[in-house]
């Protein structure tokens, strides 16, 4: 019978000969796998190796698996990344609506199906009645959230954020963090976190491994 959630299998990252992630674990849907450690020590190598997108210039090896999926056998698109960076990373020439659209599924048609989808998701965000705001006039955590309900909009199969609340003030990241993990723990999704703040792992509650030690 497969195994619900994300499960990584002797995944091994390496630059030039040095290895820098060495890792075999699994996520249960709906829980958190945070990596900790400085810069360079191959968190975000391990985010864009699962994503589909490691630079060239590190060798990889290893399976990862998706509800029994292997997914390092797949293009990227074929993932189902959801992924959440430092950076919202909206569109500017778009609204609000414009932007969550865009992440949605083409098997869902038709403009009016698709508006509703993206007005449920800015509801589910605590943004309900933006959706025709340019994004340059929303504020820092309201980008964030809108960011996040992009990426739940594209029916990802697991979540990887790459210190997604590091460029956030200390009461908007609480709240962010709260927001993400919740909403993983609602849809069943595995989540792995890369940070360097401690109160990140703290809040995701799961396991924690630290790199470049």
């Amino acid at each position: 019978m497969e195994e619900k959630g994300l499960s990584l299998d002797s995944v091994r990252i390496a630059l030039e000969g040095r290895v820098l992630v060495e890792l075999t674990r699994h996520v249960p849907p709906g829980e958190v796998l945070t990596v900790m450690g400085p810069s360079g020590s191959g968190k975000s190598s391990l985010l864009a190796y699962l994503a589909g997108f490691l630079d060239p210039a590190f060798t990889a090896s290893g399976r990862a698996l998706v509800d029994g999926v292997e997914i390092t056998a797949l293009p990227p698109e074929g993932r189902h990344a959801g992924i959440l960076f430092q950076d919202p990373l909206l569109f500017p020439h778009m609204d609000v609506a414009g932007n969550l659209i865009f992440a949605l599924p083409e098997r869902i048609k038709g403009r009016g199906q698709r508006m509703a989808r993206a007005n449920a998701a800015l509801e589910g965000v605590g943004l309900a009645g933006m959706d025709d705001r340019d994004p340059a006039t929303l504020s820092g955590g309201q980008k964030a959230r809108v960011a996040l309900a992009r990426v739940l909009l594209s029916d990802p199969r697991m979540l990887l954020l790459d210190e997604p609340f590091s460029k956030l003030d200390t009461e908007l990241r609480q709240q962010m963090r709260i927001l993400v993990f919740d909403k993983a723990r609602e849809r069943g999704l595995p989540v792995l976190l890369v940070t360097h703040d401690e109160a990140d792992a703290e809040a995701a509650g799961g396991e924690i491994v630290r790199t470049g030690q």
